[in-house]
C-alpha cells in the first residue's frame, strides 16, 4: 500500500525556496520532498510533449504527475464543442503526456467539472465519451455541483466505478450546490483526495477582485489533519495507492499540512531528487 502526498503546482509554496540562494529550479527542488505533484497549467492550455518531458527529467525515477485537464474538455470555456472537436482536444492531450506515461510517471488525468455540470443525460453522455476516448489511461474526475451526491450519492459512485472513473474524494467547504459533500467512496484500486481548505466566504464570494487567492486561503489544524490521519488509514482498507494533494496555497499552507500529514503518517519518502543540505554533506 502506498501514500503519496504533495501539493498542487511547484511554484506558489515559498517556504520549499527560501533557504536558496540565487536562481532556483523550483521543480527539482519541489521535487525533494514531495513525490507528487499536480500540473495545473495544463488547465488553461495543453502544454507540449516536449514542455512535459522537461519536467519529466527534472524529477526522480519513483516521483509522478497528476495532470488537470483542459478547461475546454470540461467545460470552464463555456463553448460549445462538436463531437469531433472535443476527440480532437482529448487526443492533443494524450500525445502531449506520453513522456509522462512511457516515464512510468503517470500518476492520473484530473477532470475537474464546473458547478454548471449538472446530472443530466446530456452530461453522463458526455463523460462515457470522454472516457472511451481517453483508453485506459487513468484518470479521475472531481464535480462542483451537489446534485451529483445530493440525491444521486449511490447512483453517481455506481457510474464512475462502471465506467472505471476515479472518484476524487474532496475537502472543501460546505457552501451550498457549488460545492460538494464529503464523500469517503472510492470506485478503483487508486484513490485521490483533494485539500481545497474550508474557508466558505472566500468559496463562494467570486464577486471580489481577489477571489482566487482568498478562495484558498486556509489552514488545516491538528485536529482537522488528525481526522483526516484516521480516514486515510480507513481508506487504506479499500485501495493499492492512495494520492494526497494539498491545494490551499493562498497563505502557503499547503507545504505545511503536507509535511504535518506525513508526520502524523509516519511517512518518510526514499529516492527523492538530493536537497541542497545533503549535497553538501556527501563531502
Amino acid at each position: 500500500m502506498t501514500i503519496w502526498i504533495g501539493l498542487t503546482g511547484w511554484g506558489d509554496h515559498p517556504a520549499l525556496y527560501n533557504h536558496q540562494v540565487g536562481r532556483v529550479d523550483k521543480l527539482y527542488t519541489y521535487s525533494s520532498h514531495f513525490p507528487v505533484v499536480e500540473v495545473d497549467t495544463s488547465f488553461y492550455a495543453i502544454p507540449t510533449a516536449t514542455q512535459f518531458q522537461k519536467w519529466v527529467s527534472k524529477t526522480p525515477n519513483d516521483f509522478s504527475f497528476v495532470i488537470k485537464a483542459y478547461q475546454g474538455i470540461t467545460g470552464h470555456d463555456r463553448k460549445v464543442y462538436t463531437n469531433a472537436e472535443m476527440k480532437e482536444m482529448i487526443q492533443q492531450l494524450l500525445d502531449a503526456i506520453r513522456p509522462v506515461q512511457e516515464a512510468g510517471k503517470l500518476n492520473c488525468l484530473l477532470f475537474q467539472f464546473p458547478p454548471w455540470f449538472k446530472p443530466n443525460t446530456q452530461n453522463i453522455g458526455k463523460l462515457k465519451k470522454i472516457k472511451k476516448w481517453l483508453g485506459g489511461v487513468p484518470s479521475a474526475i472531481e464535480f462542483r455541483n451537489r446534485k451529483w451526491y445530493e440525491p444521486f450519492e449511490t447512483e453517481t459512485v455506481a457510474f464512475l466505478q462502471k465506467e472505471g472513473w476515479i472518484h476524487v474524494i474532496c475537502d472543501e467547504p460546505q457552501a451550498g450546490e457549488g460545492s460538494i459533500p464529503f464523500v469517503m467512496r472510492p470506485t478503483s484500486d487508486h484513490i485521490l483526495i483533494r485539500f481545497h481548505g474550508r474557508n466558505v466566504y472566500g468559496w463562494n464570494n467570486n464577486g471580489q477582485e481577489d477571489w482566487r487567492k482568498v478562495r484558498f486561503l486556509y489552514r488545516y489544524n491538528e485536529q482537522e489533519l488528525e481526522e483526516w490521519k484516521e480516514h486515510i488509514l480507513e481508506l487504506q482498507q479499500q485501495a493499492k495507492s492512495i494520492t494526497v494533494l494539498f491545494n490551499n496555497n493562498s497563505g502557503g499552507d499547503a507545504h505545511d499540512n503536507a509535511k504535518q500529514l506525513m508526520n502524523k503518517l509516519e511517512i518518510e519518502y526514499d529516492n527523492l531528487n538530493p536537497k541542497q543540505m545533503d549535497l553538501f554533506d556527501s563531502f
